[in-house]
């Protein structure tokens, strides 16, 4: 569901994962239409880049 959000609104992305500044960002990237290809493959490399966060932090877990 979060990769459709990315696509669409990019911006919105960025709040879903906690990063309200660069969400911002992304907004002021997205409101021009060539800006908003680039903020959508932000937001998708963003979004990846969190998941990757997630499974270190459950694996750091599991070890501790």
């Amino acid at each position: 569901m979060r990769l459709i959000i990315a696509l669409v609104l990019p911006w919105l992305t960025f709040f879903t994962i906690g990063r309200p500044f660069a969400g911002i960002i992304c907004l002021i990237l997205q409101i021009t239409l060539i800006g908003w290809l680039p903020a959508a493959i932000w937001a998708v490399y963003a979004l990846s880049q969190y998941k990757t966060d997630q499974k270190i932090e459950r694996a750091l877990r599991q070890r501790a």
